[in-house]
């Protein structure tokens, strides 16, 4: 599974980079057209807009992939080291339940409802732009699995210390 996770992280990683450089070459001409040509690229906004909602799904599946993701600790820490271990396997199947109903099951199916929805500003339909959702869940519901695998035979902490104490 370490293998597949470091491929999959450094695959993941230049996909999210790649697509930033999309975004800032997209914008760019959004700005130059509008600025310097007078005349708005229609296209240019409707492209930065999906780019964006595909480069913040696949960088957050990234960011769960290195246990990155935003949680409130300090409580937590606090407690018991058994009662942390608890937690931690609560807040990592929690993770796998949204992402599986909400990302995977439900991103399905509004992809399937806008299957052949078509744009305005672009001459492709909305159903695939919609995949990020799933795809990104399936992501995040395998780095999830890694970490819980990882936490019930103790090579991870339940709960990572990613930033000292401020408090």
């Amino acid at each position: 599974m370490k293998t597949v996770k470091k491929g999959l992280d450094s695959a993941l990683s230049w996909f999210c980079v790649v697509l930033f450089a999309v975004l800032v070459v997209d914008v760019s001409w959004q700005v130059f057209t509008r600025q310097v040509l007078n005349s708005p690229s229609g296209w240019s906004e409707e492209l930065a807009k999906y780019v964006f909602i595909w480069l913040g799904l696949f960088g957050s599946a990234l960011v769960f992939g290195e246990r990155g993701h935003i949680y409130v600790d300090f409580a937590v820490k606090k407690l018991p080291a058994k009662v942390q271990y608890v937690v931690g396997l609560l807040m990592q199947v929690a993770i796998l339940a949204f992402a599986t109903l909400v990302l995977i099951y439900g991103g399905w199916q509004v992809t399937e409802l806008a299957w052949d929805q078509k744009l305005a500003g672009l001459p492709i339909a909305v159903g695939p732009l919609y995949l990020a959702l799933p795809i990104s869940g399936v992501l995040i519901v395998f780095y999830t699995v890694y970490h819980l695998v990882g936490i019930l035979r103790r090579t991870e902490s339940a709960v990572e210390d990613a930033e000292p104490d401020v408090l």
